[in-house]
């Protein structure tokens, strides 16, 4: 799909009132997400949980919404969700500023780089962080002066990739990205 025929969004989410924020970020539920893997993110305790498309069955997000407010994007298999976005701007709010701009999307990087066309959407959006999902490949990295993260995916096994959610953690002066295994809950680390 060109960058001009997506749909896009925004929204803004309230951090606390000390500044610090914890989002619960998943993708490629393909509408059954791992049973075990929706418990350790409960038990992280995210305020909101982003979701990076291919969701399936949309009473995915009904589960998810019992955890945090969810917001998520429509990926490659959602043809059924035309109400969702394709591209979602995250702007994280505290004391009514801006304090970082999120690019949440489906398709983002190609191998370990990022899309001319995501790099492109990410800086017209003034967003630092590109989220998405696709590969099932966990993901952390930087390119172009920005950051990039893939959760994995939190549903059915694809090949042998592991079985993992993530999780952004931000405070006043840092801003830490994880992936978790939905089997132990334990911080997962290639």
């Amino acid at each position: 799909m060109s960058v001009s025929a997506q749909t896009k969004a925004k929204v803004q989410l309230p951090m606390k009132a000390d500044g610090s924020l914890r989002l619960g970020i998943v993708a490629d539920t393909h509408s059954a997400p791992h049973e075990q893997g929706l418990r350790h993110l409960a038990a992280q305790k995210p305020d909101f949980i982003l979701h990076g498309g291919d969701i399936g069955d949309l009473a995915v997000l009904d589960q998810l919404a019992t955890i945090a407010p969810v917001h998520a994007v429509r990926g490659n298999i959602d043809v059924r969700a035309a109400h969702l976005p394709d591209v979602l701007v995250l702007e994280l709010t505290h004391a009514g500023r801006t304090e970082l701009t999120l690019l949440l999307t489906h398709i983002a990087i190609a191998g370990p780089r990022i899309r001319a066309d995501a790099a492109k959407l990410a800086r017209a959006a003034h967003a630092s962080v590109i989220l998405c999902g696709h590969s099932h490949v966990p993901f952390i990295g930087q390119e172009r002066g920005l950051s990039i993260f893939n959760p994995g995916s939190i549903g059915p096994r694809r090949f042998h990739l592991p079985i993992l959610f993530g999780v952004m953690e931000l405070s006043p002066t840092e801003v830490k990205l994880r992936h978790y295994d939905c089997e132990t809950g334990a911080e997962w680390r290639p």
